[in-house]
């Protein structure tokens, strides 16, 4: 059984959460890449809040995706960003950079 991150749960992250499907209109922005309009109900971190816990309440880091998408994103059982993941890191990694002064490690 996974166990759920404790933050997931809290006020800041539900305030958040819906802040950002608001942003994107409730739409997966994944999909919408490819002229699709599906209903987004999951707001995922571009870099993960596990390995990046000081990210996980700011806006570029974050965005609307649906189930289908986001099991793209990264591995359900490992929880390592795959493919679309990936991309994302990368449309986001001078973000990152100005945030941190470098650049991702794995980018």
């Amino acid at each position: 059984m996974k166990v759920v991150n404790p933050f997931y749960k809290s006020k800041k992250w539900k305030r958040k959460r819906e802040l950002i499907l608001k942003r994107d209109s409730y739409l997966c922005q994944l999909s919408k890449r490819f002229g699709k309009s599906t209903a987004a109900n999951t707001v995922h971190h571009i870099y993960p809040l596990e390995l990046y816990p000081e990210l996980a309440l700011v806006n570029w880091n974050l965005t609307s995706v649906n189930e289908s998408e986001h099991n793209k994103i990264h591995d359900r059982n490992s929880n390592e960003i795959i493919g679309e993941g990936i991309a994302l890191q990368n449309k986001f990694k001078n973000e990152f950079k100005k945030f941190y002064g470098t650049p991702p490690p794995h980018n």
